[in-house]
């Protein structure tokens, strides 16, 4: 696929923007029998910090939900929460799983949130994981049922796991602000574009710009701030890659790990679109490899990967990706499909809903999945507006696409790019705007929904 052939890189830009991790509550050495859950603190701006629990099982059964609860100091109150459904009744806190609530034996499983607060800070406290203590307390015979939302609605559909994460990208197509979008849009979370090597198996923005002291980690840091989050993307069409410079699976997995410091990162998403890395079974074990050495190191972080795709699913080279996953135990989370470029399709609305059901299928027959659980797996990034091969994507069918995605409970949606979420009736594929009439941010208003 060839979303981001066209991407100039940008000079350095100065800016500041460094984020701080905090320290682990782990739990007790006695915990080992259990279901668990620890917290850690991450970045805190005086107003507000940022938090994780992260549940472990450490029994000999898979469970296939679970609720944590927890009680907040005085004067805080959450003000986002991610990878879970939560419920307030004043200081205490419940949370219930969502996409996540399958946990293997000896398997983690996270949330995140962010806490407004006033004065000093004060860590959250009277954990419960299932009804027991989080460090290893009396948990329940019986595993609890699948959670509904927390919302209003009573959809039988199931609940939608994920995010909407659509691509920000700071080097190219006039980057708008980012709060800015977050405001006037709703959307939470941004792919951000895209880290390679600034030379051998050391990661920058565009290889150039480096993790700290610049544009991008000035940016994250302001979504951040305003209670969002982002997922990097390692790759892209063009650019000198990181797969191919690394001379390994475990030096690849350092340079992940690099980024996922800098920034206290929840997920990590790797696209393998460009042929150097996608057809080439080296390359494809040695991202494969690193991603498991990340999963094994960073308890409860998301690992996705995002490639090409035919309208009717994987072609070969992803159809082996997955098949490597498996053989490797690279424990993916999410397998995130391009759905454009086909060659001009007519109806990208069914080519993409074609194309995400040929991946469930591939995803059911690899690993012996449910359809429900598949699709749990499943990610699309579509691109808004015209794409490189002229062909259409309006708003209505983006809706449409998001709407079956999260009926479907899809683990992914993404379209390339904010930059271009603005409006310029025949422009044609630009840097920063759609080629259709729009107004600008309707496509990721629409995705933010997700």
């Amino acid at each position: 696929m060839t979303k981001k052939k066209w991407l100039p890189a940008l000079g350095l830009a100065a800016a500041v923007g460094a984020l701080v991790a905090g320290m682990v509550i782990a739990p007790s050495a006695g915990a080992a029998n259990g279901v668990t859950a620890s917290f850690t603190k991450g970045s805190d701006w005086g107003t507000g910090y940022e938090g994780k629990y992260t549940i472990t099982n450490g029994s000999s059964t898979g469970i296939s939900a679970w609720t944590l609860e927890f009680d907040l100091a005085s004067g805080q109150s959450i003000s986002s929460l991610w990878d879970g459904s939560y419920t307030a009744s004043g200081q205490h806190i419940t949370v219930k799983s969502t996409w996540n609530g399958s946990v293997a034996a000896g398997g983690t499983a996270s949330f995140g949130f962010n806490v407004k607060y006033s004065g000093s800070y004060s860590a959250p406290g009277g954990c419960k994981i299932n009804g027991g203590s989080c460090d290893g307390g009396t948990t329940p015979t019986t595993t609890p049922t699948t959670p509904t939302s927390s919302s209003s609605s009573s959809s039988s559909n199931p609940q939608p796991g994920g995010r909407g994460a659509p691509y920000l990208y700071m080097g190219w197509g006039d980057p708008p602000n980012a709060t800015a979008v977050m405001n006037a849009t709703g959307v939470k979370w941004f792919t951000m574009a895209f880290v390679l090597s600034s030379g051998g198996c050391n990661p920058a923005w565009d290889g150039s710009r480096p993790l700290t002291g610049s544009v991008d980690a000035n940016t994250i840091a302001a979504i951040k701030a305003a209670g969002g989050q982002i997922v990097p993307s390692f790759g892209g069409w063009s650019g000198n890659k990181l797969g191919p410079n690394c001379g390994d699976a475990t030096a690849l997995a350092g340079a992940y790990q690099k980024v996922i410091n800098a920034y206290g990162l929840k997920a990590i998403d790797i696209d393998i679109e460009n042929s150097d890395e996608f057809e080439n079974a080296t390359i494809q074990d040695r991202i494969l490899g690193a991603l498991k050495i990340v999963k094994q190191n960073n308890p409860g972080i998301q690992t996705i990967l995002t490639f090409g795709t035919t309208t009717t699913g994987p072609n070969y080279w992803g159809g082996r990706l997955i098949e490597q996953a498996k053989a490797l135990n690279a424990g993916v989370d999410v397998f995130t499909i391009m759905p454009f470029d086909f060659g001009g399709g007519a109806d990208m609305y069914a080519s993409t809903v074609s194309a995400a059901t040929g991946l469930k299928d591939k995803l059911k027959s690899t690993f012996g999945w449910s359809d429900a659980t598949a699709y749990n797996h499943v990610g699309i990034s579509g691109m808004n507006g015209l794409s490189d091969q002229q062909e259409l994507t309006t708003l209505a069918q983006w809706t449409n696409i998001k709407n079956w995605a999260k009926n479907n409970g899809l683990g992914r949606l993404a379209f390339w790019s904010v930059n271009r979420d603005r409006g310029c009736p025949g422009g044609g594929v630009v840097s920063n705007c759609s080629g259709i009439a729009q107004n600008d941010w309707d496509f990721t208003k629409a995705t933010a929904g997700f």
